[in-house]
């Protein structure tokens, strides 16, 4: 074969961990009969023999033989005398044979179809890693730290494979450097002019409910159930799981003695704090564990609104609330019912609902200061401003603004 760079070309490819032989040779083919199209117009009466093993290849033309000066189509038919310098007994109406060599498609067509060839193959891999990769959406994998961007981390399997785990799929505390191994879910797997971007994260709340699976045998083998994941990445979780066996402990099994279980789990996450919680089917139940650890007084429920208003002693306020608000958001969002705290003793009659001030108030403001549950005028002058800043992301400024107007609101 005249050409090495096509025998090495198929050198090149045929061990190729993407591509099996048959495909590789269909892939070859198809390349070929293209350039046969554009230098002969058309290809349906030439034979291509391919052996990628060694990398070799034949082509032959096949024509029928006519009588010198009625060619019409040169591609589709040979004159006799042209025939007989082939072989010298043919005769008319007879079929000849003639191999091409690749010389004779010219250089430019060479070089234009190998880079066909390359073209062809890595498309078929990206296709191939990319039916690969969406296969395992919303599974667990484990790839090394390859570079640090500001805005992600590139990381690579052991196929070479390229993974993004996007700076916002990273828990705030996670710090990784070259060569770490790096576990999170493949979230998404989308072909990118023909290339595949496959996206890791790591605060998805599947993966926290992947990570049960693989951690706890008992939620592996289906003997238990997780209902629901809510958590806020590398600070708090809230996960409620259920078991048809009424010998099993679901929470204690999850948990482990104490905590050995779920111990690797949290430190994975960055030391995530985890709340395991029993799941029910009884709403006044389920909202009391899910704002656990603090212990309800009462609850009332208002199904149309997905609304409850929990009663509890003072002294279990902040418990129910948590740091930053979290405990209550997370109860809220794992029971899909908004939560009210009503502090025993106190009187909710004098309060004022924030919400009524929002032609004063900014609404981004006032959500702010929902998601620490304080969504009244007089729990939010319960507290001191120092305390406010630090359980918000409100600025000094706009908090002592909003404590003026609620302030003047009760001197009227």
């Amino acid at each position: 074969m005249e050409n090495i760079a096509l025998i090495e070309s198929f050198s090149e490819f045929k061990d190729d961990k993407f591509i099996d032989r048959v495909t590789l040779m269909a892939i070859l083919e198809d390349v070929f009969r293209s350039t046969l199209k554009k230098k002969y117009g058309e290809d349906d009466n030439f034979d291509i023999i391919i052996n990628p093993d060694k990398g070799d290849l034949e082509i032959w033309r096949n024509r029928i033989v006519v009588a010198d000066g009625e060619v019409e189509d040169p591609n589709q038919e040979i004159s006799l005398t042209e025939a007989r310098r082939i072989e010298p007994d043919f005769e008319i109406g007879e079929d000849v044979s003639e191999e091409v060599k690749l010389i004779d498609l010219g250089r430019r067509s060479i070089l234009a179809l190998r880079q066909n060839l390359i073209s062809k193959i890595h498309e078929h891999d990206n296709t191939n890693i990319y039916k690969h990769f969406k296969d395992l959406e919303g599974e667990i994998y484990t790839a090394e730290v390859h570079h640090i961007r500001h805005r992600a981390i590139i990381l690579l399997d052991d196929e070479g494979n390229e993974i993004i785990l996007p700076k916002e799929k990273q828990i705030p505390s996670d710090f990784f450097r070259k060569g770490d191994n790096v576990k999170g879910i493949i979230e998404s797997v989308e072909l990118k002019g023909n290339k595949p971007t496959i996206l890791m994260s790591r605060t998805s709340n599947k993966f926290l409910e992947k990570l049960f699976e693989q951690e706890i045998p008992e939620v592996f083998d289906g003997l238990i159930t997780v209902k629901n994941v809510v958590r806020i990445p590398g600070e708090k979780a809230k996960v409620a799981v259920d078991s048809y066996d009424d010998r099993i402990d679901p929470v204690g099994a999850c948990v482990g003695m104490k905590g050995s279980r779920i111990h690797g789990i949290v430190r994975e996450l960055g030391n995530e704090n985890i709340d395991v919680i029993n799941f029910t089917n009884n709403t006044n139940l389920y909202i009391s564990r899910a704002l656990s650890p603090a212990k309800i007084t009462s609850i009332t429920i208002n199904e149309e609104t997905k609304h409850a208003e929990v009663t509890l002693k003072l002294e279990e306020v902040s418990k129910a609330i948590g740091r930053g608000g979290h405990n209550i958001r997370l109860a809220g969002q794992l029971t899909g019912y908004e939560i009210d705290v009503i502090r025993e003793g106190v009187e909710q009659e004098e309060d004022v609902e924030l919400s009524e001030f929002s032609d004063v108030i900014e609404g981004w403001v006032i959500e702010e200061f929902a998601k620490i549950g304080l969504d009244t005028a007089k729990r939010i002058l319960e507290h001191n401003i120092d305390d406010l800043v630090k359980r918000t992301d409100l600025e000094e400024e706009t908090i002592r603004e909003v404590i003026n107007i609620l302030k003047e609101e009760f001197e009227e």
